[in-house]
């Protein structure tokens, strides 16, 4: 499957300094899933896959074809996620013209626009074309605005699209260190942010309907580290990479259970010790960085590590003997069960002081979500859990796909 390799680090458009930033950031991230708004919108993944069997394929130029737009509010500050805030961002090289020229991108899940120009300028090249149409994203408190064009862009392994529809920037803010997005989002997102135009086509949809993959999915793999700059990882589409996947792949529907069925929604038990501590639906989601779990099971992870709550960072702590005492944490998906072990259930200790922590002591990313159990969205596994394995994120089939990975078990921290 062709993939290309991104860069994880702490985040490039807006210095995390304290671990504070981290908690703030990812509770308020779930707050506004949990009101149903981010980062799949208004349209949840199994309503979408409907409409676009029903309204038929994308145009490799904008809108649909043979049909109306889906008819979904263009995003605006109020219902997206502050991509410029996020506390743990991803990053690729994609070239863009003829001459290529290179971009460093920052990837994002949550929105669904290409664009380029924030920091090295675009400059049109003989496969560039301009639509004349302004486009205009809101990421929260960043924001673009600037020229359509279409134009060959360039992933790298075999993934080059061709009138890929991109936006360049006459003015972006909240971007820094980055050249732009590369929007992996679904289509929906895209709805009012060209002007004349309905939904536009993303290099996913282009890379099916020109044939480059034969299924509408991303698989993301992550190596866990303690250096400050997190390692690089890798982006499939259109399947699974076999040689960063131990054993079999696990994949499960989107739940049912609403408002975790609008996202990358699955139903798990979460277990410590051989106990239950939550059995309930939530998401899998690359924008939040902590395990969140619902206050109730929260409460009840609290009580059987020992651990305290530190009021400085809003993290668990554990000691040195709370620690060497830890059992796994058990995510029970689609009847496998995926471990998180002690040394996956703590923050490197390396890059505690450069998030204001103390480097003496051990913090926990498992956090409260702020909300008891059975609200329909009581768990979000973020980036810590993703880190120690493989996840697919398949819209052509509705369904999520987890796996272990040689770092599943890593002693790291």
């Amino acid at each position: 499957m062709p993939s290309i390799s991104f860069t994880t680090a702490l985040s490039r458009t807006k210095p995390v300094t304290h671990f504070k930033h981290i908690v703030q950031h990812d509770k308020a991230r779930a707050q506004k899933v949990l009101a149903g708004r981010c980062p799949m919108g208004p349209v949840g993944i199994q309503e979408l896959r409907k409409r676009r069997h029903h309204h038929g394929h994308h145009s490799t130029s904008g809108g649909t074809t043979g049909s109306a737009p889906l008819p979904s509010a263009p995003a605006t500050s109020g219902d997206t996620i502050d991509v410029t805030d996020a506390a743990v961002t991803y990053t690729a090289s994609v070239g863009v013209g003829n001459p290529v020229t290179q971009f460093t991108l920052l990837i994002d899940t949550g929105s669904s626009n290409t664009w380029v120009g924030a920091g090295k300028k675009y400059t049109p090249t003989s496969t560039s074309k301009s639509t004349r149409h302004t486009v205009n994203v809101s990421y929260g408190s960043g924001q673009f605005s600037g020229t359509e064009f279409t134009d060959t862009v360039d992933l790298g392994e075999d993934l080059v699209i061709q009138n890929q529809s991109i936006g360049v920037s006459s003015q972006a803010q909240g971007f820094n260190d980055v050249d732009g997005i590369l929007g992996i989002g679904p289509v929906d997102l895209t709805q009012g942010t060209v002007e004349g135009e309905g939904t536009i086509p993303t290099v996913t949809d282009n890379l099916l309907s020109q044939g480059t993959i034969s299924t509408e999915s991303i698989g993301i793999f992550y190596q866990p580290t303690t250096d400050a700059n997190l390692p690089n990882g890798e982006l499939t589409f259109g399947g699974v990479d076999d040689s960063k996947v131990q054993g079999e792949v696990t994949f499960v529907p989107i739940t049912s259970t609403s408002p975790a069925s609008n996202y990358w929604g699955i139903d798990q038990d979460v277990q410590y010790d051989g106990n239950t501590i939550l059995s309930s639906s939530g998401i899998v989601d690359t924008g939040t960085t902590l395990v969140l779990i619902a206050t109730d099971a929260f409460q009840a992870y609290q009580k059987a590590t020992g651990g305290q709550m530190d009021q400085s960072t809003g993290l668990l702590t554990f000691t040195e003997q709370q620690f060497n005492n830890l059992q796994n944490l058990d995510f029970v998906i689609g009847g496998t069960t995926f471990s998180l072990t002690p040394n996956a259930q703590i923050w490197p200790r390396n890059l505690n002081s450069t998030l204001g922590g103390d480097a003496n002591k051990i913090y926990s990313i498992v956090s409260d979500l702020g909300n008891d159990s059975g609200t329909g969205l009581d768990f979000i596994n973020g980036f810590a859990f993703l880190q120690r394995f493989y996840s697919v994120y398949d819209t052509t089939n509705s369904q999520v796909g987890i796996a272990e990975t040689e770092f599943t078990n890593a002693e790291t921290n």
